[in-house]
């Protein structure tokens, strides 16, 4: 349109002049948009003026050519933008000029697959900016190095390789990556470093990641593994209590397998072990402080020296609280006095005990309480099988059920009591080693079967009184002492042998067959009594040798004791006034009478060959 409106206005001319009119504005579309040199031919206050050889000179400002001093004469490439502006001059910029070359180098490296170098210089969404020389990339956060970098601070404004990802000129968009480069060097390190390991070797390494189980250290170009318990010779929870991402550190390798390329790391064996020369340091039975480092359910640790720990287990931390948690004994860090108990050097476990290094409740009491003081306490606990009363110095007795009542169970006489309540009872024994202290509560009172059973001996004929009836024999009661007899030993005759023959009320007389102070009970038979009676009756009356049968035996002495009977009747009826006649003639017929029906019983007992017979 230029071109027409130009040849309207002007007059007609030759076609010399219409083909230089043309030139013109050819020259015009090719010098737009490229590079040239052009010489710097004035310079003022801000600006540069700069001839390109076109029918008017260019400028450009001075900040365009940043720190570099420019002098006239100097020859600098420069981009065309526009062949003229309002004043008629080339608009001219050194910055598109500089871009343009390196849009121009970055696409000849990116078809050749070569590093460009740039800088980054500024940070955006998704990543940072990079200067290559002109050209402005992008580097993706991801692309920044081979692990996450928190500061990127000391990567800003070095210079260093990049590789060129991809680019479109069109949308003047770069993509470069720091990453390929790192890996690309890390593989040929990697590659040297792995042939010149060895076991042993110190290094140093940068903390890559931290796991709750260890670090990953990078030792240029390859990774190895510290773990937890290599780091310090002390204990540590977590190693991020003394390692950070991207801190430098020394190394050894402690174990190195070329086959699967693990590397195993560790620090504290830079140091010495504190545990060599430990059982001298710290013998048994001596007392040292130390700080609880950490605590479990089973006891708490406590550090005696930098890297060495010993367990105070929860049995060794009280004398009196017991299956109580650690941790309401004693806290984090609080420091305490502990003895050794035991120490193990292979093992590297040393026992302590903390109760050690206090005074022993149970010995102490021993002292002050011996065996058969009588003490006062409360109740503290009821259990199944007694009571524990509270005792000086915080300990615990036991008064077990048998040690309740003389004479009631155990299990009905704790019915008798209840928590809380304040009891007497007698020391029976203790036991320093076991921690136990025996009482007694029905100690207190005299064994009444004791002052009953030192009368009574095995053997003797006693007077029962029937208190309960059973299918299996029956309970008497001797003298407040409990006893049983049996069913079989009621009664020599069998069929005499029946419980229920008796009421509780009536009374027996029966012999003792066994005395048992354990259980406090008397065993007894009248079947042993009746027996006992007929040996003596044979005794008095001749023995089965002299022809006399059993029933003959019974009959005399039956008779006998009638006739004694009777006499003694008639001796009192002599000495009774005479005006009593009829009063001593019915006795006497009375006692007649007594003594015709014993006779008839000792007619029909049994011989003694029949009896054995019969049973």
């Amino acid at each position: 349109m230029a071109k027409e409106k130009i040849m309207e206005e002007m007059p007609p001319m030759n076609e010399d002049f219409a083909s230089l009119l043309d030139e013109m504005f050819d020259a015009k579309k090719s010098f737009e948009g490229s590079v040239v040199k052009g010489k710097i031919v004035a310079i003022d206050d801000d600006y540069a003026l700069i001839d390109v050889g076109l029918k008017s000179e260019g400028r450009i400002a001075l900040r365009e050519c940043g720190s570099n001093p420019l002098n006239v004469g100097d020859e600098i490439d420069v981009f065309i933008d526009r062949y003229e502006d309002k004043d008629g001059m080339v608009v001219l910029s050194r910055e598109k000029a500089r871009r343009e070359e390196a849009w121009n180098e970055l696409e000849i490296a990116l078809n050749k697959g070569e590093r460009v170098n740039g800088v980054i210089f500024g940070r955006v969404k998704g990543g940072f900016t990079v200067d290559l020389n002109g050209a402005v990339a992008f580097l993706p956060g991801s692309q920044v190095d081979i692990r996450p970098i928190r500061d990127i601070s000391p990567l800003l404004g070095v210079p260093q390789p990049f590789q060129l990802l991809k680019m479109d000129k069109a949308r003047g968009n770069i993509v470069v990556s720091r990453r390929a480069v790192l890996e690309e060097t890390r593989a040929e390190q990697r590659s040297e470093l792995i042939k010149n390991l060895s076991e042993g070797q110190i290094l140093d390494g940068v903390v890559k990641n931290i796991t709750d189980y260890g670090a990953f250290i990078d030792l240029g170009g390859v990774d190895g593994l510290l773990h937890v318990t290599d780091i310090s010779w002390k204990r540590i929870n977590h190693p991020s209590e003394v390692l950070t991402i991207g801190q430098t550190i020394k190394v050894q390798i402690i174990r190195f397998n070329p086959d699967t390329q693990r590397i195993s790391l560790g620090v504290k064996q830079l140091d010495n072990d504190p545990w060599a020369g430990v059982e001298e340091r710290f013998p048994v039975g001596t007392k040292f402080n130390g700080h609880v480092t950490n605590i479990t359910d089973y006891g708490a640790f406590v550090e005696l020296d930098e890297g060495v720990e010993g367990l105070v287990h929860v049995s060794e931390m009280s004398w009196t609280k017991k299956n109580v948690h650690p941790g309401k004994i004693v806290s984090t860090s609080q420091e305490v006095e502990v003895m050794v108990l035991d120490v193990d050097q292979a093992k590297r476990r040393i026992s302590l005990g903390l109760k050690q290094c206090m005074e022993n409740p149970w010995k102490k009491f021993a002292e002050s309480f011996p065996v058969g003081t009588v003490i006062e306490g409360e109740i503290r606990n009821i259990t199944e099988f007694g009571l524990f009363v509270g005792l000086a110095g915080e300990i615990d007795g036991m008064v077990h059920l048998s040690d309740l009542d003389w004479n009631k169970s155990g299990e009905d006489a704790v019915k008798d009591y209840k928590k809380g309540d304040m009891v007497k009872a007698k020391v029976l024994d203790i036991d320093v080693e076991k921690e136990r202290v025996s009482l007694g509560i029905k100690q207190l009172a005299e064994d009444p079967f004791a002052g009953a059973s030192s009368e009574l001996k095995k053997g003797d004929v006693v007077t029962c009184v029937v208190t309960a009836v059973s299918e299996n024999g029956i309970d008497v009661d001797v003298n407040g002492m409990r006893g049983f007899i049996r069913k079989a030993d009621l009664s020599r005759e069998r069929t005499e042998q029946r419980p229920d023959r008796f009421a509780v009320g009536d009374k027996v007389d029966a012999k003792i067959t066994q005395i048992d102070a354990k259980s406090r009970k008397l065993t007894l038979s009248v079947k042993a009594k009746e027996i006992a009676e007929e040996k003596q009756a044979l005794s008095e009356y001749g023995s089965a040798d002299s022809g006399a049968s059993l029933g003959d035996i019974l009959g005399a002495a039956l008779a006998k004791k009638a006739g004694k009977a009777k006499k003694g009747e008639a001796e009192e009826e002599a000495e009774k006034p005479a005006k009593e006649p009829k009063a001593k003639k019915a006795k006497a017929e009375k006692a007649q009478e007594a003594e015709e029906a014993v006779e008839a019983e000792v007619a029909i007992e049994p011989t003694a060959e029949e009896e054995a017979k019969a049973e």
